[in-house]
């Protein structure tokens, strides 16, 4: 399936710059009426860097239009951070510096221009993203729009720490917010130091405890980086990310691309 680029920019209510918003549309020759499900791609901190680019082509081939926004649209342009030192450092300042509604906003956003597009089928939207964007693949449930998400390494949901003030409730309020009809995939690397055993409890034992729908998967011996294809990350899992974006996969082709009917527990009549 062939796919086509482009880019769009949407005012915000933060930020000296609109938010920038990469798309990624499949294409069928002769099939200029087809429709597709939609997602949304959430980057890490370096914004939206060719590893995402690639990630996000692959998505889309697989019959997905894919939106990726650029997330720190409140201090810089949309290019990527340099993935060394000081983009690392510029990536983590910026991230606790924007506002949680901020990136409510950017969310809905996506949301909102994919129910505007004429080849979206407008089912649902999932949502996927690596370490900031786990963290907000996992939050943009709140969103009645999107119905599933797969979170690689999501950070900062234990400690709560993202966004300025670093106190944010995410994990609180996907307890107590998110339906039956909503699920998770959380994928996790043991070897993470950003996101302990204590931590990965924290979120299990939380989630489970509220009746949420989902799966999670910890990874023996792995970095939190480890679907990050950067040139210069010796974390890269090849092997796993390959068996892990099969997972991510099935929960979209299920939960997107299948007529599902209405959400009813065992106990209810089918």
């Amino acid at each position: 399936m062939l796919v086509r680029e482009e880019q769009i920019d949407s005012i915000t209510r933060y930020g000296k710059n609109p938010l920038h918003i990469f798309i990624w549309t499949p294409f069928i020759e002769n099939y200029p009426r087809a429709q597709f499900p939609g997602i949304i791609l959430f980057s890490e901190i370096y914004q939206v860097t060719e590893t995402v680019r690639r990630l996000a082509k692959r998505i889309a081939s697989n019959g997905y239009i894919v939106m990726s926004p650029s997330l720190f649209h409140n201090f810089v342009g949309s290019e990527p951070l340099p993935f060394n030192n000081q983009g690392k450092e510029d990536g983590n300042d910026y991230k606790i510096q924007k506002p949680l509604d901020s990136y409510d906003e950017d969310i809905d956003i996506c949301c909102k221009k994919l129910y505007e597009m004429a080849n979206f089928d407008g089912r649902g939207i999932g949502a996927t993203g690596m370490c900031l964007g786990g963290h907000l693949a996992f939050r943009s449930l709140l969103n009645e729009s999107v119905c599933c998400a797969t979170c690689f390494s999501p950070t900062d949901i234990d400690s709560k720490t993202l966004g300025f003030g670093m106190n944010d409730n995410t994990l609180s309020r996907i307890t107590k917010e998110v339906g039956p009809s909503k699920e998770l995939l959380l994928i996790f690397g043991t070897e993470s130091t950003k996101i302990g055993s204590k931590g990965r409890d924290l979120i299990r034992d939380n989630l489970r405890s509220n009746g949420i729908n989902f799966s999670i998967l910890e990874l023996m011996d792995t970095d939190t980086n480890f679907i990050s294809d950067e040139r210069d990350n010796d974390k890269f899992n090849p092997t796993l990310s390959e068996c892990c974006f099969s997972l991510m996969f099935e929960q979209f082709n299920r939960r997107l691309k299948t007529s599902l009917g209405c959400y009813t527990t065992t106990n209810e009549e089918k």
